[in-house]
């Protein structure tokens, strides 16, 4: 197992695909983009097949989530999904992505084996779009979303990030649309992982106000007990169900005490957590002929040293080097 000094199993690996996005959201990388991985530096689909292989047949991994950058603009994204649902024991996948693209391959991720989507959409509006992601693909989210209910990629969750002056109004309108369409919408708190490393704490939209705005319009109903576990969203019955909201407070109301996951980057590097500051190289071993034994061995090594927390609300905190699309969501 992926067990760490604090007792926490690690069962669900985010592997980050490719460092690259067709979008440039603000809260994330300037317009120009950024320097991105050479070919050379990539793994593999033969090598992100053996360490997916590696942790679900050796580490006890159950759950894998394809990442990017954009994982779509991954162009041998289907076979990896096809050699993973042919694993022994089958992991649960799922892909998240800005849905640009997922209109023309919803269908054959999901005859490949994939079992659902989550899609980044953070307003209901083309022109606010435009302006959060400098790109005018509004529709092709939109149709990305339709495509993905269609082919059977259910759940089909929905993330979204409000930012001041720009979008913090629409919570409401988000909500109502997300429940028309049956998907099932998620807000997550604007972490510090933007290249610029312009994020301020007190700048954010917190959970606090986006349950505040939402209540305006809506009756929220806590689900079950509340007790989330390893799941990041604290979510919420609305107006009695069937349809659930939730809320991802990564910053002002942390889960690392039963965080269960840990990260592939897209070259290769395992991460304990999207803060951490230190990675290790998991590529260096596959490219110098060690085998499964000795990956899974430098794997659990890695796991083992897992910090109790991402550190975020330490006054000390510093924000990792790498941003998100480079990490892997």
């Amino acid at each position: 197992m992926l067990i760490d000094t604090y007792g926490r199993v690690a069962t669900d690996l985010r592997v980050s695909l490719t460092d690259r996005c067709n979008l440039r959201c603000t809260y994330c990388m300037p317009e120009e983009g950024l320097q991105w991985l050479a070919k050379t530096d990539l793994l593999t689909d033969d090598e992100i097949v053996r360490l997916i292989r590696v942790a679900v047949t050796d580490l006890g991994i159950e759950e894998v989530r394809f990442t990017g950058g954009e994982p779509l603009l991954r162009p041998g994204l289907v076979g990896i999904v096809e050699r993973v649902a042919a694993l022994e024991p089958r992991p649960r996948m799922s892909l998240t992505t800005n849905g640009i693209g997922l209109k023309r391959t919803a269908a054959a991720l999901r005859d490949a084996g994939l079992d659902r989507v989550n899609v980044s959409l953070d307003t209901l509006r083309p022109d606010v779009f435009k302006t959060l992601t400098r790109r005018d693909r509004h529709h092709d989210v939109l149709d990305g979303l339709e495509a993905a209910r269609e082919a059977g990629l259910t759940p089909v969750k929905v993330n979204a990030v409000l930012m001041p002056g720009l979008n913090d109004d629409e919570a409401p309108d988000l909500l109502a649309w997300a429940v028309e369409h049956e998907y099932e919408l998620r807000f997550i708190e604007q972490m510090p992982l933007d290249a610029q490393h312009g994020w301020k704490r007190d700048g954010m939209i917190t959970a606090g106000d986006i349950l505040t705005s939402l209540r305006t319009r809506f009756t929220l109903t806590p689900e079950g007990d509340q007790a989330r576990g390893s799941a990041p969203a604290e979510r919420w019955l609305v107006d009695g169900g069937p349809q659930r909201v939730g809320v991802i407070a990564s910053v002002t109301r942390p889960f690392c005490r039963a965080c269960d996951r840990t990260r592939l980057t897209a070259d290769g590097q395992v991460r304990t957590c999207l803060f951490a500051t230190e990675e290790t190289d998991l590529r260096a071993a596959l490219r110098s002929g060690a085998p499964d034994e000795e990956i899974a061995r430098i794997w659990k090594q890695a796991m083992w040293g897992k910090k109790a927390g991402s550190g975020l609300d330490d006054p000390s905190f510093l924000q990792p080097e790498r941003p998100m699309s480079a990490i892997g969501g």
